[in-house]
């Protein structure tokens, strides 16, 4: 008797993972704090009315249709999207095929990423196709996972199928989507199972292939060149960089102050997209960037947390789902932070669950309710019950 009472209860395990909940409205809160901060001399300039509080509207408007979005895909039970991934995937390819298409997609600063749908704003398929691949790449990874020592059979259809959709995202063109969707499908690969020695030598390959795209591409190459040294050309090639670090300088250990950002006031472009988090170092300071950084850091660990639970359970395809959807917001968030810092070239990838954008939050809200779905699904089979 006193072994059973001394014995921790099945069911005083939470049925959600709390901790991860409050960092994911954590980061969504301050994002929307920070996109009204960045965007509102933008807005009053260039809104219709001068209206101040236009991109914090919208912002709001996209993260309640992001949280509804959330709150039905939770309901999924996950070998349902197991059932669905190849068909998802096929619906993401057909729409990045529309962005192409003259009279549906549109095009903005010599990129066509997006589809319009009126007052609703602009779709970005590409960032739905990040989530379908996540989704895919473990359900096939799944499926061969007998044949990941295989190059032919285990390796090379795979290859062919993100070879065409990278082609697709590279015509818009979209180079940050194509290099995220290539780091999740390698990501899922190597994780169940693929070959470290086939893994490195694709790695190389891909290492060969970036540099050939950018050596080629004259504007790529034009980034790298900026980026090597923002101050030998300041108003030109080094332009965002330099101003992205001057806000970092004034920022200092802990800010400006909350809306007084001098950078945002139409001197760094993008402020409440891509170039977010330098408006937080300079309102917030290094405080500020860091309490970002710690909540990625924590939500991506908790998702690589979540996928080694459920691979102990068994659950192969949900383990891979939720490790994938680490990697995706690890290296997206990796990225855009690098590039804010001037440790990456400068890229077109906004901050998961912060910068403005209705496609990215939707999509990012999906993915943590489907990553959240896993972490109950496997608390549900600890306490003895079952996960549907």
């Amino acid at each position: 008797m006193f072994y059973k009472a001394t014995q921790p209860k099945r069911t005083l395990l939470e049925p959600y993972d709390w901790g991860l909940l409050w960092a994911v409205f954590a980061l969504l809160a301050l994002g929307l704090v920070m996109v009204y901060s960045a965007s509102i001399a933008v807005a009053e300039a260039k809104s219709v009315n001068h209206q101040g509080e236009f991109y914090l509207i919208r912002h709001a408007m996209y993260l309640v249709v992001g949280l509804a979005a959330g709150y039905a895909v939770f309901q999924v039970p996950t070998n349902l999207w197991q059932k669905a991934a190849p068909w998802l995937f096929i619906v993401g390819a057909a729409c990045l095929v529309a962005v192409l298409v003259p009279f549906l997609g549109k095009e903005v600063n010599g990129s066509r990423r997006w589809i319009p749908l009126g007052p609703l704003g602009n779709f970005q398929p590409s960032e739905l196709v990040k989530l379908f691949a996540v989704l895919y790449a473990a359900d096939y990874t799944v499926r061969k996972a007998a044949l990941m020592d295989n190059l032919k059979k285990g390796f090379m259809p795979m290859f062919f199928v993100m070879l065409g959709v990278g082609g697709l995202l590279l015509m818009e063109p979209d180079f940050g989507a194509f290099v995220v969707i290539v780091a999740i499908a390698l990501g899922i690969l190597f994780l169940g199972g693929l070959n470290w020695r086939l893994f490195a030598g694709l790695i190389l390959m891909l290492g060969v292939g970036f540099v050939l795209m950018i050596w080629l591409s004259p504007y790529r190459l034009q980034r790298v060149i900026g980026f090597m040294d923002p101050w030998a050309d300041p108003l030109g090639k080094g332009y965002q960089l330099s101003h992205s670090l001057i806000a970092f300088g004034r920022g200092e250990l802990t800010g400006v102050g909350l809306g007084d950002s001098v950078e945002k006031l139409f001197y760094l472009p993008e402020a409440y997209t891509d170039f977010l988090l330098a408006v937080i170092a300079e309102e917030l300071g290094f405080i500020g960037v860091m309490a970002v950084v710690g909540l990625f850091a924590w939500v991506t660990w908790r998702a690589f947390s979540v996928g080694w639970q459920a691979a102990l359970m068994g659950r192969n395809y949900a383990a891979l789902v939720a490790q994938g959807i680490g990697v995706w917001l690890g290296v997206q968030g990796f990225i855009n932070m690098g590039v804010n810092m001037g440790l990456l070239p400068t890229k077109g990838l906004t901050l998961p669950l912060m910068s403005y954008g209705g496609s990215g939050i939707v999509a990012n809200c999906m993915a943590l309710a489907i990553l959240i779905r896993v972490d109950y699904e496997n608390r549900q089979l600890m306490r003895g019950k079952k996960a549907l």
